[in-house]
Formats: structure tokens, C-alpha cells, sequence
């Protein structure tokens, strides 16, 4: 069992910028892939950010140029550094890692962070 523990949503004006961290409970060297997703009000769980073993980071259409997906696995932490918020940013931000063995993958999730941006 891998333990995600995610900090860093909050409150920001719109055009305010703000740091999700993910730590793991385990290495996320090893991990086949990680990454970031938000679910606001009303809406299904859609994918912001992720980055798959020896991949480039690929980034939702309504977020690239402002997110940055990023690791620290010295910290076995992931972060996600959103810019220019505005506020259709508004979601749970949910942290995700995926570990395989020979027999099969298992996604872990964080518990979810709250972003609102408004004014």
C-alpha cells in the first residue's frame, strides 16, 4: 500500500498562482507513472497534468503554458506549480501514482486538495 498525502490547495484571487505537493510513502522513482487530476462541482475527474516512466510531461489543453508538473524523488514528492489561475481552476485536485509488478499496475490516489480561485 503506497500513502499519498497532498498539501497546498487554498484560496487565490484569479491571476494568483499557488504549489500542489504530493508525497508518497514510497519511492516514486519506481513508479510507471504520476500525475495530477481535478474534479470540480457537478463534473467528472478530469486529467491536468501527468508524467509516465521515461515520457515527457503531457498537460490538458485548458492548462498548458500555466501548470508545471514536476518531481523530487530525493523528497518522493511530486508538485504541481499552477500560474495565472483563473477561476475555472476552481476543483479537489487529486494526486495520483501508478506501481506495476509482473502481475498487473495499481493506481494510489491523495485525498484530494481543494483550489478555488475567485475574487
Amino acid at each position: 500500500q503506497v500513502q499519498l498525502v497532498e498539501s497546498g490547495g487554498g484560496l487565490v484571487q484569479p491571476g494568483g498562482s499557488l504549489r500542489l505537493s504530493c508525497a508518497a510513502s514510497r519511492s516514486i522513482a519506481i513508479s510507471n507513472a504520476m500525475g495530477w487530476y481535478r474534479q470540480a462541482p457537478g463534473k467528472e475527474r478530469d486529467l491536468v497534468a501527468a508524467i509516465t516512466r521515461g515520457g515527457s510531461p503531457n498537460y490538458a489543453d485548458s492548462v498548458k503554458g500555466r501548470f508545471t508538473i514536476s518531481r523530487d524523488n530525493a523528497k518522493n514528492t511530486m508538485y504541481l506549480q499552477m500560474i495565472s489561475l483563473k477561476p475555472e481552476d476552481t476543483a479537489v485536485y487529486y494526486c495520483y501514482f501508478q506501481y506495476c509488478k509482473p502481475a498487473g499496475c495499481n493506481n494510489y490516489w491523495g485525498q484530494g486538495t481543494q483550489v478555488t480561485v475567485s475574487s
